[in-house]
This record gives C-alpha cells, structure tokens and sequence, in this order.
C-alpha cells in the first residue's frame, strides 16, 4: 500500500469560475498532479445553470472554429485544444464535423496556419464559392455541446474531489482565506475580471451574440459566411451541427462588440434563420423546429486574453471589505493566475490555455520552493 500524501506537500488552489475555462484548468490540475493540489472552485454560476445568461459558456457555438491571423500563443492553445478535442471523440461529447468556410478575400489561403491540424483541408474551386464570398476552404473540425459537455466537466471533477462553492465574490481578497497564504488563486472571471476588485481589468468588453438552436437533422457540416467579418449591424452567418441530442443545430448570429443587451431581438432571430436558409436548403424542410433563441455575451479583451501569473502582496491597496468573520486581513503573498478574456474562443483555447496555466503555477511555485 503507498503511503498517503503529505499534507505540507498539497497546495491550496481556489479557482474563480466555472465557465468552461476554469472547469478545464481544475481538470488538467487534477490530472496531472492529482495529490499536489486541494482544488476549489467558486463562482457565481455552476455549469449546471445553463439558463444563466451571467455567463458565456452554456450559450457558446463550442465548435472549433479557426480564426486567420498570426498569434503564436493563441495558436498553439488552439492547436492542443484541437489535438485533445480530436482524441475525445469516441466518447460522444466531440463529433468530427465537416465544414466550409468562405472569405470576403482570397489572401493566402493556402497559407492559413491550421491547414496541417485540421482534417480533410482544401481551397474550394470558384463555383463551390456563394455569391457575396470571394473564396473559402473546407476541411473537417470538431464541435460539442455546451450543455452536456459542462456538466461532464463538473462530474469529473466531483469524482476526483474537486469542490464545488457556490458563491458571489467580488474581491480577489476574498478568497485568500481559502488559498492561504503561498497557495494558488485562478482568476478564471472572464467578464467578471472588469469588476472584480483586485483585478479591474478595464479592457475587458462584451461581444453579445444571438443564436437559434433548431432541429434540422438533415444539416450536416458547419458553414461560416464569411468568417471573421461581420457587416456593419454586427450581422455573422454560420450554423454547427452538435453530437447531442442528436439532429441539434445552433444558427447564428451576431458578433456586436461592446453590446450589454441580454434580450433576444426577434427580427434579428427572423435574419439569422433567413441567412442560414440561403446557405442550407435543408433548414427550409417541414422537420427543422425552433427550440430556443438565445442570447449571450462573449467575453473578450483589448490586446487578447490574458494569460499569465503574478505574486500579489497582501492586503490589497484596493481591498475595501471587511473579512466576514472579523478577522485582520492576511499579510503576506498569494500567486494569482490570470486566464480570461478568449472572446468567442473560449472552448477551443480551454484545453491549451489550461496546460499553460498549469506550467505557469508550476513555475512560480517551484521558485519559491
């Protein structure tokens, strides 16, 4: 029989958020170093309030969706995200999803940098091209569903003794008792870091996106049109197959940056349907029913996410509330790990950004050992 872990030896790691960042971070935690952390998780919103509109993951398009342009970090989160996404598809929660994606311009598109990740790539002949599109490629990706694949996230994690605390906080102060001086903070808010005392990250803004989940079983590939450029009204085309339940779709949609509007606007809705009819005929057959129209806010960052680990002295000089207990606050230092603001790219950055989280925690705590 082994001998059981040194106490002295586990490290206190309270992560702030259970949208799909912060329940991958405490996953990858857990699995690589399973007796090195007691991992808590507190937020306002479980993964199992997926009617909460506070916040963005229930309401994702949660396909891997690759964006152009040339961010060495972003891409290799999003390259391990898609690595590990691929592997997880005989479980059920990923499905392998072919797709097309047409541009306003026909720029190096044999040059996009996934082209050697994804499957199946190819630039499309000028007649597969719609009109309104200049060019566009194919290849096939994957996709999931938010709504089952949180809860998954959450029941991994229950059986690996990850807690669950359901708490409002609005302070980075606030939850160093529970860390402990010399253990781990995540801050893992995504919009919740503009407000969060401590951080006040004031380049954090809202994308507000609306979407329409229909069943359309006859829909099956992924189409964007065209991808990354919405028209002036904020207006994006793209509809994602997902595994489950079998023959949901999610139409979108909007991509309207600095939007706080949580209501779902029908002529918008009228549109989205419109748009994605034009592009699969399908979605015109008698058996696609509406099941839902939804609304939610991407959570996003001038200058891209933050991700990165700092030590932070306490008291904090912004800390204003007093502990709940009456206790004087701690002095000393916490390491605090930011991981926020991947806009609507959160799911295919969760599993990358989590491995960089976690050799950012590993880094800093090994200087001090």
């Amino acid at each position: 029989m082994s001998e059981p872990a040194d106490k002295s030896a586990v490290t206190n790691v309270v992560i702030l958020g259970a949208g799909v960042i912060g329940l991958t971070i405490a996953h990858v935690l857990s699995s690589d170093s399973p007796d090195a952390y007691n991992i808590k998780i507190i937020a306002r919103d479980m993964p199992e309030d997926l009617a909460s509109q506070a916040f963005a993951s229930p309401w994702a398009g949660a396909n891997w969706s690759p964006m152009r342009g040339f961010d060495e970090k972003q891409q290799r989160r999003e390259r391990d995200t898609f690595n590990k996404l691929w592997d997880m598809i005989p479980t059920g929660l990923v499905m392998p999803l072919p797709s097309r994606v047409f541009y306003g311009d026909n720029d190096d598109l044999e040059q996009l940098w996934y082209k050697t990740l994804v499957r199946d790539f190819r630039v499309l002949e000028s007649v597969e091209v719609p009109e309104g599109a200049k060019a566009g490629v194919s290849f096939t990706t994957v996709s999931l569903n938010p709504e089952v694949y949180l809860p998954w996230l959450k029941e991994e994690l229950l059986s690996r003794g990850v807690q669950f605390i359901r708490k409002k906080v609005h302070s980075l102060g606030e939850v160093v008792a529970l860390a402990g001086l010399g253990g781990v903070v995540v801050n893992a808010t995504g919009l919740g870091a503009r407000s969060l005392i401590g951080v006040e990250d004031q380049d954090v803004y809202p994308i507000r996106g609306q979407t329409v989940i229909v069943q359309a079983p006859s829909v099956k590939e992924f189409i964007s049109f065209p991808m990354g450029e919405p028209s002036t009204n904020g207006e994006v085309t793209y509809m994602i197959p997902r595994p489950s339940p079998p023959g949901q779709v999610l139409l979108g949609g909007t991509y309207q940056p600095g939007n706080w509007d949580l209501s779902v606007d029908f002529p918008t809705a009228k549109g989205i349907i419109a748009r994605c009819s034009a592009l699969a005929p399908a979605l015109r057959s008698p058996e696609r029913r509406i099941l839902s129209h939804n609304v939610g806010l991407r959570p996003a960052r001038k200058g891209g996410a933050r991700v990165e680990a700092e030590w932070r002295r306490l008291p904090l000089e912004t800390e204003w509330l007093s502990a709940q207990d009456g206790a004087e606050p701690q002095e000393g230092e916490v390491l605090v790990a930011h991981a926020y603001g991947f806009g609507p790219a959160g799911f295919q950055n969760s599993w990358g950004a989590a491995a960089e989280v976690m050799s950012l925690i590993k880094a800093n705590l090994n200087k001090t050992a």
